[in-house]
C-alpha cells in the first residue's frame, strides 16, 4: 500500500514540475523592435513574422532572423512594412479579399 501510494505521489509531483516546462515551449513568443525611422517600437510576434516571411521571399533575401539583419536591410524592412499595413494574405485566400 505505501509503495503504491509513493509511486503515486512521485508521479504527481513529476508531472507538476514537468508541466509548465512542457507548455511554455507551445506559447507564442514575441519581443519589441526599435523602428528608428519612424521612431516607433513595433512588436515582433507570429503576425510580424508573416510580413517579414513575405518581404524575404519578394526581395530574395535569406531568411536570417531580423535581428541579425544589417542596418540597411532592416531600414528596407520597415520602409516596405509601412507599405504594406495589412497585406499580407493577398493571394492565400485566392481573391476572396478583392474589395
Amino acid at each position: 500500500m505505501h509503495g503504491r501510494y509513493r509511486y503515486l505521489s512521485s508521479m504527481l509531483l513529476a508531472m507538476a514540475f514537468l508541466a509548465p516546462a512542457l507548455t511554455t515551449g507551445c506559447a507564442t513568443r514575441s519581443y519589441r523592435v526599435y523602428d528608428p525611422y519612424r521612431n516607433e517600437y513595433h512588436r515582433w510576434d507570429d503576425h510580424e513574422r508573416i510580413y517579414y516571411h513575405q518581404w524575404v521571399v519578394e526581395n530574395h533575401t535569406d531568411g536570417r532572423d531580423y535581428r541579425r539583419l544589417e542596418r540597411d536591410q532592416q531600414r528596407a524592412y520597415w520602409e516596405w512594412r509601412h507599405n504594406h499595413h495589412d497585406d499580407h494574405d493577398r493571394d492565400h485566400d485566392r481573391d476572396r479579399d478583392r474589395h
